[in-house]
């Protein structure tokens, strides 16, 4: 970027920031999530750091705090209010740790972490240990008077256990379970509790279960930070516990690590930890910078979304034929891991979401896994970004396309297509199907390049003779891609449908319709002869009363109705009428049959998966369970069969509830919902 783009895209970045500050911190808006406008922000300090020629004072990264909504009185701080230096990852800790020693090397640095509550930063003033003054913080310098609110909050005590004139600050937050049963169109926590304390009338306030955290004083007079928390402690002022001693950095980033899924079970929204040197006399001689205090640092949890650049629109063909157009991004870190493309879905999308290329968008991990562009930033655009245009003809084959009428996909007609066959084998091949290690995407290119595989059953006719004829292999390689594909022959009824790769036939529906096929009477194949032994391992010899021959499996599939596989528990009509359709083809009837012929055989599967006590059961939790996270709940609900709910509705049979329950157990009781603790549901999954 040269001189003059910088300054363009600074200029740019300014407004925006500005923009979203205004509606975020005066508005009590959030147009974007919290993760976008720091990445807007983090990418405004390194172009400013690339071209300090541009910074200005009235740049959103000088400045502490926010604008004033001019609603109520100004008041001028005692002492100055700081914002924090972010990190987001090890790394930017690591390299903090790496300042403070270099700027002050003959202190010994140990440090306490604390929860960053999401919430509202607020100051009180007490006076001989009466409450009397509540200062929002402002631009740092002054901010606005809310006491009137801040003292209809239970946890702010009026007065204190001693008779001191204190400076205190802290959190106001709102607790998750008062925000579910709060009406209005807040869009998270933090918003609702800052809204709430700019409200005029002290009643609005009362009547909503805000909460407050106490974490730092104006003028320390202790020797440590974690002695002043126990100070506020003992002065009556309610301190986060989670609070922690750390001797060292590593046990710093184990605490950080810990917290990113520890937050969920927490009754209050965190966005991060923030970290401070522990020795008060270290804050003094490492001082502040022109925003900061250099002694502490906020690091950020993984963000959920983030903000980069398009560079290129490219399009994949998919196993079933869909042309899935595709962002090649600016590498950026979403949610942990650095991203470099993401999905855009269809044509559709791209054109409802006016994407183009050289656009700044916002992208997340769509269910924590798959890469999306949520939006593209209009207001950053220079002029020079380019509309996509969607191709006419398949981009692998030049074949032709079609897009169904009532269908947002569109898709390559040729089932020959080269990339068809390359996605149908890969998803053949992977973890939740055949699972056949060493069969990679680059195996599988040379594989079907040489002409050796032709359909996924052509993989269990492959010889080490002639895996040796590709570049990628010699002796050993070969050796151990034959065994594993041998290994593979055995496999359970739910892997091997999804191994087929019918549309819309994904993890969990093949497991239906697995339990439902395994329940009709499938006749157990004869002994098999002896050299067909050879593709079993010794000791599952005995288990051959258990496999299933191809003509049952391929009758059971072509004789079940239509209607019988739509009113299968957990499976609709779009899902009956592709798998029936599948199993009426004489091309893939012909697979069956190829894939038998090469040795494959279908299992029982396990009594675990087939029922469990809460197998369909629906399932919502509310509250702290006790002696169980509600991870852990979750994760050992779902491996039983079960599904979680957000709401609890008529169709809800169960409520899990613990301590601080809201409204969700108040309507489980009105609809007459089985109520368990912690303890009836593991007495339940038992």
């Amino acid at each position: 970027m040269d001189r003059q783009e910088a300054k363009a895209r600074i200029e740019k970045l300014r407004t925006k920031i500005n923009e979203l500050n205004y509606s975020y911190f005066v508005l009590d808006k959030s147009d974007v999530s919290e993760s976008v406008r720091d990445a807007l922000k983090k990418e405004l300090i390194e172009l400013e750091t690339q071209f300090p020629e541009f910074i200005t004072s009235e740049s959103p990264t000088r400045r502490v705090g926010n604008v004033l909504s001019g609603k109520f009185a100004k008041i001028q701080h005692k002492t100055r209010k700081w914002s924090l230096q972010d990190a987001f990852c090890e790394e930017d800790l690591l390299d903090w740790e790496a300042r403070l020693k270099r700027f002050a090397p003959n202190l010994k640095y140990e440090f306490i972490t604390e929860l960053k509550i999401d919430g509202l930063n607020v100051t009180l003033w007490y006076e001989k240990g009466k409450l009397i003054k509540a200062i929002t913080r402002g631009n740092g310098r002054e901010g606005e008077d809310v006491t009137h609110a801040i003292r209809t909050i239970k946890s702010v005590p009026l007065e204190l256990r001693e008779e001191v004139d204190l400076e205190v600050s802290g959190e106001v937050y709102m607790p998750k379970e008062s925000f579910d049963n709060l009406e209005g169109d807040f869009a998270n926590p933090r918003n609702a509790a800052a809204g709430t304390i700019r409200q005029l009338d002290p009643k609005v306030a009362a009547s909503r279960d805000l909460a407050m955290f106490f974490y730092e004083i104006g003028s320390p007079f202790t020797e440590t930070h974690l002695e002043t928390m126990r100070e506020l402690q003992e002065l009556g002022l309610r301190i986060d516990t989670h609070l922690k001693h750390h001797k060292d950095m590593s046990s710093v980033l184990k605490y950080c690590e810990d917290w990113i899924t520890k937050r969920e079970d927490l009754p209050y929204e965190i966005d991060g930890i923030v970290i401070k040197v522990n020795s008060l006399e270290a804050w003094e001689a490492l001082g502040h910078t022109a925003k900061a205090p250099r002694y502490a640092i906020a690091y950020k949890f993984p963000a959920e979304q983030a903000v980069t650049k398009v560079i290129d629109i490219i399009v994949q063909v998919g196993r079933t034929g869909a042309l899935t157009p595709v962002a090649v991004l600016k590498p950026t870190l979403v949610a942990g891991s650095t991203v470099a493309r993401a999905t855009l879905h269809n044509e559709d999308e791209i054109t409802r979401k006016d994407v183009r290329i050289g656009d700044t968008v916002v992208i997340q991990k769509a269910g924590d896994i798959i890469p999306e562009v949520v939006s593209s930033m209009k207001d950053l655009r220079t002029g020079s970004e380019k509309t996509f245009i969607f191709p006419k003809k398949c981009p692998i084959c030049g074949g032709e396309v079609e897009k169904p009428e009532g269908e947002a996909i569109t898709r390559c007609k040729n089932k020959e297509c080269f990339a068809i066959i390359r996605e149908q084998i890969i998803h053949f091949v992977s973890k939740n199907a055949f699972n056949i290690d060493g069969l990679g995407e680059k195996v599988v290119d040379q594989l079907i390049q040489s002409g050796l595989i032709k359909t996924p059953a052509d993989i269990f006719n492959l010889t080490k003779e002639n895996l040796l004829t590709l570049e990628l292999f010699k002796e050993k390689r070969a050796d151990n891609l034959e065994l594993a594909i041998d290994h593979a022959k055995k496999i359970t009824l739910d892997r091997f449908l999804f191994a087929l790769g019918i549309r819309y036939i994904g993890d969990q529906t093949s497991q239906l319709l697995g339990r439902f096929f395994q329940q009709k009477a499938f006749t157990p194949i004869e002994a098999p002869k002896k050299e067909q032994t050879m593709t079993l391992f010794a000791e599952e010899k005995e288990e051959i009363k258990d496999l299933y021959g191809i003509s049952a499996l391929i009758s059971a599939m072509q004789e079940t109705a239509l209607e019988d596989l739509i009113n299968i528990e957990g499976i609709g009509e779009k899902v009956a009428v592709e798998f029936h359709e599948w199993f009426q083809e004489e091309k893939n009837t012909k697979l069956l049959e190829k894939l038998f012929q090469g040795g494959v055989n279908i299992v029982k599967m396990s009594e675990i998966i087939a029922k469990t006590a809460i197998s369909g059961k629906n399932f919502v939790l509310t509250g702290t369970l006790e002696g169980l996270t509600r991870s852990q709940a979750k994760s050992m609900i779902t491996k039983n069969g079960g599904h979680i709910g957000s709401s609890v509705s008529k169709n809800t049979d169960y409520v899990v509830a613990g301590e601080s329950a809201g409204s969700k157990l108040k309507k489980a009781q009105e609809l007459k919902v089985e109520i368990l603790d912690g303890t009836a549901l593991l007495n339940l999954l038992k």
